[in-house]
Formats: structure tokens, C-alpha cells, sequence
């Protein structure tokens, strides 16, 4: 225990690891680990963003994808899922709905849906800046051109999320067919960041073949890519893909690894995921306590939200976008923690590669 204290210890001092010191950390964590982890990782969120939680409004915009992905149930080859795309009336109103409510940050999330040129979305993103100027723009659309994320940074998008889901190639390979490399999304990644947009990036706790020394790698790959914010989740299978079979990830190895994201970024963005509130009731209260500070309501049509399932039995498909955000809000201040109307920036900003 001393020891895996004093590699906390480090972390929290230095804010990285050696590949060994991360798997030998990992490996051997215990329930009192975790617990002296989560008191560290709460105290240092408090210190940069206080009791603050942010939300941001999730416009899911399209099922529809090209990729096929091999965990997603939204892959190209489930012929069960519902396709849809939503107008751009439909989702200016969910963006009305939500700044009524208090979001100052959208996220415009979908499938690799070749439909959405940037011929179509930059008329959309440049609308809801004229209408929403204080509010940050959000982008979530997988792997584009250098060309197409510079198009739509122009046109107004301020933020964009790519998990790099795995940064081991290998293990990359076994999630994805041979058209997506590791090499490929973290070249994106890159782009995007050369290009000034806030990025977020992420893995997969517990997805199929992962091993404890890939997770050590995809904590390697963040501290050098230094985003703004990081998304992770347990993986959990969806029925009509071919890892239906497969366990799903674990709640308990998800915090771990949320606290000790907190001690590497001190002043990264950490969203507790509706994965989390999936695998568990108060999953994203947990989070928060682990060292989170973001939530993402659903601001999508209750109409159509049913048919956007990455994972079986996702959480608050059926709620309107009031009840979503209501659901969030007093999870939240029932830990404590409070809802605040904010773009919520990133205090992890940086200039030509240099933290400030």
C-alpha cells in the first residue's frame, strides 16, 4: 500500500507516470486505494474549478454512419436501427429549449454520416452562432479532413470531441475494421489542435481485448496530447453487434481511472458519462465524486433519442430535454455540487503546444 501511495504521491506532484509505474498502479488497486485516490482528485478539482459542474446540451443529429465499427451500435451493418437525421429547424429548436434552460455549450454529435458536408453544416453552425454568440459551439462527428475542420472552426465551432478510444494499434485494429487505424484518429487529433479548436479525446474502460498495460498507453498518449477535456466510460455491449457476447467494463475501474486523470491534467474537463449512469443508479454522481466536473443532458427529441443506442439500455431515451436536464441538476446538488450557467471553459488551455 506505501507504495502504490507514494506513486499517487508522484502523480499528484508531477502529474505523470511511467508506463510500468501507471500498470503496477492500476494493477494493484484496492478499494482503500481508491478511496485515498478519490479525496485527492476532489480536492484538486475543487482547488481549480470549486463545487462548479458543467453541462452541456448533447444534439444527437444523426444515426446514420459509414464506419463499422465493431462495439457501436449505430455500425453500418445493423439493419435494426431506426436511421434518421434531424433538420436544422429541429435542432436550432434544441438549441432554444437548452439556452432557455441554461446551457451555454451545444454539442452537435452523430455518426460519420457522409449526408453532412460542411457545405450543409457550415450554414448550421454559423446560424446557431449568430443566434447563441455566447455560447460555445461543440462538434462530434468523427474522423474529417484537415480541410473540413478548418472549414467548420471558421464557420464558428469552438470545441471538438474524438475518443481516441484505444492508443494501442494493435488493440485499435481488434475494435475497428481495416479501414480506421490508431494512426489515423490520433493524426485528427492532432489536426485539431494545430488548428486552435478545444479537443476532447477518450477511451473505452474494459472494452474487448484491453489490457492493463494499454491503459497505462492510452494515460501516456493524453499526457502528451494535453486536451481540454477527456471523455471516458465503461464499454457495454449492444445486442446487434458482434461483441454482444462480451463482458461490459466496470464501474469501479472507470472512477479509478477518472481520479487518476485528475491527478495527471489537474485542469482538464472530465465529464461523468451517461455510460456511467448506464452501469450504475448513481454512476454519475460517483463520478463527480472520483473528480469529474462535466454532465451532458439530452437535449435531442424524445422522438427520435431512442434510436441513437452506441450501447444497449442507455439511460433518459424517453425523457424530454427539461426532464434530462431536471434528472442531472438534482443528482448533482444532491452530492453537494452545483449546476452552473457557464460556457465552462477548459482552465487547460494552451498556446503552440505550451500549457499557460
Amino acid at each position: 500500500m506505501d507504495q502504490r501511495i507514494s506513486l499517487i504521491n508522484k502523480l499528484e506532484e508531477h502529474h505523470n507516470l511511467t508506463k510500468s509505474e501507471w500498470v503496477d498502479l492500476i494493477a494493484q488497486r484496492t478499494p482503500q486505494l481508491a478511496e485515498a485516490l478519490f479525496q485527492r482528485a476532489a480536492k484538486v478539482r475543487q482547488a481549480h474549478y470549486g463545487r462548479e459542474v458543467y453541462i452541456r446540451g448533447l444534439i444527437e443529429l444523426t444515426n446514420y454512419c459509414k464506419q463499422d465499427c465493431l462495439y457501436c451500435g449505430i455500425r453500418r451493418s445493423n439493419k435494426e436501427v431506426n436511421r434518421y437525421r434531424l433538420s436544422d429547424q429541429e435542432v436550432l429548436e434544441c438549441c432554444k429549449e437548452g439556452y432557455e434552460l441554461g446551457f451555454r455549450t451545444f454539442v452537435l454529435q452523430g455518426g460519420e454520416d457522409p449526408f453532412y458536408t460542411d457545405e450543409r453544416l457550415i450554414p448550421l453552425i454559423k446560424k446557431i452562432r449568430y443566434l447563441y454568440p455566447q455560447c460555445a459551439i461543440t462538434l462530434s462527428l468523427g474522423e474529417r479532413s484537415k480541410e473540413s475542420y478548418q472549414a467548420l472552426y471558421e464557420a464558428g465551432a469552438d470545441r471538438y470531441l474524438l475518443r481516441h478510444e484505444t492508443a494501442n494499434h494493435e488493440h485499435y485494429g481488434k475494435l475497428h475494421l481495416d479501414n480506421l487505424t490508431a494512426k489515423s484518429r490520433q493524426e485528427s487529433l492532432w489536426q485539431l489542435k494545430e488548428i486552435g479548436y478545444e479537443v476532447g479525446s477518450g477511451f473505452m474502460v474494459g472494452s474487448p481485448y484491453q489490457t492493463i498495460e494499454n491503459l497505462a498507453e492510452d494515460m501516456l498518449f493524453l499526457k502528451e496530447l494535453n486536451p481540454q477535456m477527456i471523455g471516458i466510460g465503461p464499454f457495454i455491449p449492444h445486442h446487434a453487434t458482434p461483441f454482444h457476447h462480451q463482458k461490459p467494463g466496470g464501474l469501479e475501474l472507470t472512477l479509478f481511472m477518472i481520479g487518476l486523470l485528475r491527478l495527471m491534467l489537474p485542469k482538464v474537463l472530465l465529464p461523468a458519462t451517461t455510460s456511467l449512469g448506464t452501469i450504475a443508479g448513481d454512476g454519475r454522481e460517483q463520478g463527480i465524486l472520483a473528480g469529474a466536473n462535466v454532465v451532458m443532458p439530452n437535449l435531442t427529441p424524445s422522438i427520435v433519442r431512442k434510436n441513437y443506442l452506441l450501447y444497449d439500455d442507455k439511460i433518459g431515451t424517453s425523457d424530454e430535454a427539461l426532464d434530462s436536464y431536471k434528472v442531472a441538476k438534482e443528482a448533482i446538488e444532491s452530492i453537494g455540487y452545483q449546476v452552473v450557467v457557464s460556457r465552462g471553459n477548459s482552465l487547460n488551455v494552451e498556446i503552440c503546444g505550451k500549457v499557460t
